[in-house]
């Protein structure tokens, strides 16, 4: 498979050049994580922008984090740490390491195309928007999806609309683009580190005053192995809203901390791999 174009291959001498950063969120996938990253690299590169790839490994138990690194080069950064936080610690991990103006959030599966980043790129423009949300029930999405999980997914935004009150009716796609005012503002004062983060981002931005919150179609062929519905992740996600709720409406600790300092980033600590660091 071809690798991209020259031009968008950027050194870190050229990061006050890149338009796109892409984190990609991974764990425990050591046997297509190479492959997937250089997949969305290749469809990155014919977006027509400069780019960067990110990846996180999310305390991984299996090779995904060496399998990652075997796909690092001048475009694309690989980090991990040893213990398994969640999605939403390494999308917060990932954003703090991003150098681009704006910054996207795509899933290390391919269940989501990231050529449909452009789309995003365009809205992002023609609209002035804080954040472009992917959205299953956007008419142009094209979505393979189960019926169980269609009605779980409607339940929550439901749920999410009486709480929030969020003019957005999918809060959950993990395909994101968000300006660099929400990563700078927004993302070191969220605290839910697993799935809960998108609406965690999403809520603290409108009430931040970064609410030009945008819908984009996308293209969902999901790959699903399970039958039911994963009652544990539910209640899980379901805990991490309430705790939402109660910081944002109640305790008011998202308006507080952006008011009263600039928080430490959630990267102290966590080591990056680059392409001159990759395990033989």
């Amino acid at each position: 498979m071809g690798g991209p174009s020259a031009p968008n291959r950027l050194s870190a001498g050229d990061a006050r050049h890149i338009a796109l950063s892409v984190v990609v969120p991974a764990f425990d996938q050591e046997h297509e994580i190479e492959a997937n990253i250089r997949e969305i690299e290749r469809r990155v590169a014919d977006l027509g922008v400069t780019y960067e790839i990110v990846v996180v490994s999310d305390g991984s138990s299996d090779g995904t984090l060496e399998a990652a690194s075997r796909a690092a080069g001048p475009s694309v950064r690989v980090t991990g740490y040893p213990e398994n936080m969640g999605k939403g610690h390494a999308l917060c991990v990932g954003s703090g390491l991003a150098r681009g103006r704006y910054v996207a959030w795509c899933d290390s599966d391919l269940d989501l195309d990231p050529a449909s980043l452009a789309t995003f790129l365009e809205i992002l423009r023609a609209t002035d928007a804080d954040i472009v949300v992917g959205s299953k029930r956007h008419p142009d999405s094209r979505v393979a999806y189960p019926r169980h999980r269609r009605v779980a997914s409607w339940m929550f935004q439901r749920l999410v609309h009486a709480l929030f009150r969020l003019n957005v009716r999918d809060t959950q796609v993990g395909m994101k683009l968000l300006t660099r005012p929400v990563v700078d503002r927004v993302l070191p004062i969220v605290l839910v580190k697993r799935f809960a983060v998108d609406l965690e981002v999403l809520a603290v931005s409108r009430a931040l005053g970064l609410d030009r919150i945008v819908e984009a179609p996308i293209a969902l062929n999901y790959q699903f192995t399970a039958s039911g519905v994963n009652w544990r992740a539910v209640g899980r996600a379901l805990w991490d809203t309430a705790a939402v709720f109660y910081r944002l409406r109640i305790r008011r600790y998202y308006q507080k901390q952006a008011a009263g300092q600039v928080m430490p980033g959630p990267t102290a600590g966590v080591p990056e791999t680059t392409a001159s660091e990759r395990p033989a």
